[in-house]
């Protein structure tokens, strides 16, 4: 996995831009992952674990009726834990990720149940930069491999949201990086 950090952080390195992550499930994991890589600190801003519900609301800004309503194992609290950690750290892109890692069932939420986010300046979105794309994942496995699989797929995420906006001067810069003609 090491591989699709470097290679997320190489591109934000490329683009200019930097990174900030919230975690709820996986406790650190994905600011572990991206910090394993040399050099991360060139765009890698940092990360809040907001592990209880009241420091997704205080710290991050999720809504706190939505919190009350639907629990923090939502799609939406998600995509407001990212927005929130990119605002808070002043970030281009920030991650989120909350679910239920197990064993047993939280906020009316079978195990395997994981909400991964990305918000960044995504223009697509609307006429204004900014924006959450959020993924619903069902995962099998125990504890340990739910919350390994959950740091993948937010990784990935972003990596597909980045390598899907390169221009062709990204491509040509890599080719020379890498040695190619």
């Amino acid at each position: 996995m090491n591989s699709m950090a470097a290679e997320l952080l190489r591109l934000l390195t490329v683009r200019g831009e930097t990174l900030a992550v919230a975690e709820s499930l996986t406790g650190g994991l994905v600011a572990a992952e991206l910090t394993a890589v040399p050099g991360a600190s060139a765009v890698f801003r940092g990360s809040v674990t907001a592990y209880a519900t009241d420091l997704k609301r205080d710290l991050l800004g999720v809504d706190g009726t939505l919190l009350d309503t639907r629990g923090a194992v939502d799609p939406q609290v998600a995509g407001e834990m990212a927005a929130g950690v990119r605002k808070a750290l002043g970030a281009d892109w920030g991650l989120a990720t909350t679910g239920v890692a197990g064993p047993d069932p939280q906020d009316g939420q079978p195990v395997g149940t994981v909400f991964v986010a990305v918000a960044g300046p995504f223009e697509e979105v609307s006429d204004e930069l900014g924006g959450e794309k959020v993924a619903s994942l069902r995962l099998n496995g125990d504890r340990a491999e739910i919350r390994m699989e959950s740091v993948r797929s937010v990784l990935a995420l972003l990596l597909e949201q980045l390598a899907g906006e390169q221009t062709g001067n990204e491509r040509a810069q890599d080719t020379e990086q890498n040695g190619g003609t």
